[in-house]
């Protein structure tokens, strides 16, 4: 969706690390790509788990209108509950003195993330493979804190049923409920499976805890930009191959996800 606001910033939210210095790089990138379009007067990007801070961020945004959109996969505790308290948001629309504050929704609930997710799993499968004898994972997190999280995988998941594509399975799995993904081998018994990760970035979790799971790793390993080489797909377990891709969050064509979700806004909670 085109869109044009000369005269407003736009703040792209993400998560951040302590511990993994990947987490943030994709907010980053996405962030530039959007400033060199020239939609937005400034865009800029703030972290729960590093700097700048949500809080720190105000100070270095001038303009009176600023669009915030969450650089996150689901709908969940942190879009619903810990981001509107941090930012002091009460509502789609806050106004704090002389600047307004509108709150976007989360990209991972954006249509295009199902495209997205079907792209990715495409492009790392070897040419040759019969996409018909190939089972579909999408893995998530999972959490006990708000079901929207696991909602936002099984959505997906159905969303890739109902466009007819070949695939043996499309299957949800969880790092941290069920159904997990380190038991893929008898969640499917297809020859041949991809797993996508529904996560922003190539982080903590989808680099170094579920390549773990997974069985593709023994230990957890470095973070993905203080190795030379990601990963070498496909792996072998006996006589079933395993594809395991790289974040969904990485991919460039996010960028415009984020434009499309004030896009939406404008539509449906401005109009």
């Amino acid at each position: 969706m085109p869109v044009s606001k000369p005269d407003s910033a736009l703040l792209i939210l993400g998560h951040g690390s302590t511990e993994n210095p990947d987490s943030a790089q994709p907010s980053w990138e996405h962030a530039d790509a959007i400033a060199a379009t020239g939609q937005f007067r400034s865009v800029h990007c703030a972290f729960w788990k590093e700097e700048p801070s949500f809080r720190q961020v105000w100070p270095m945004i001038e303009e009176a209108e600023v669009y915030v959109v969450p650089n996150f996969i689901s709908e969940g505790y942190f879009t619903r509950q810990v981001l509107p308290r941090e930012l002091e948001l009460e509502g789609h629309t806050t106004r704090h003195g002389n600047r307004t504050v509108h709150y976007c929704d989360p990209v991972g609930i954006h249509a295009t993330m199902t495209d997205l997710l079907i792209k990715r799993a495409y492009e790392i499968i070897d040419e040759g493979v019969k996409i018909e004898e190939t089972a579909l994972i999408i893995v998530g997190h999972g959490t006990n804190l708000n079901k929207k999280s696991t909602e936002a995988i099984t959505d997906q998941v159905e969303a890739i049923k109902k466009k007819g594509e070949p695939f043996a399975e499309v299957l949800d799995a969880y790092m941290e409920e069920a159904p997990f993904i380190a038991d893929w081998r008898t969640l499917t018994d297809a020859p041949t499976v991809v797993v996508v990760p529904f996560f922003i970035a190539d982080a903590l979790h989808s680099y170094q805890d579920i390549p773990v799971l997974l069985g593709i790793e023994k230990e957890i390993t470095e973070a993905a930009s203080q190795r030379e080489v990601f990963r070498q797909n496909p792996y072998h377990f006996g006589d079933r191959t395993l594809y395991y891709s790289s974040a969904i969050g990485t991919d460039p064509s996010l960028a415009q996800v984020i434009i499309d979700q004030v896009a939406y806004f404008d539509e449906h909670y401005l109009s």
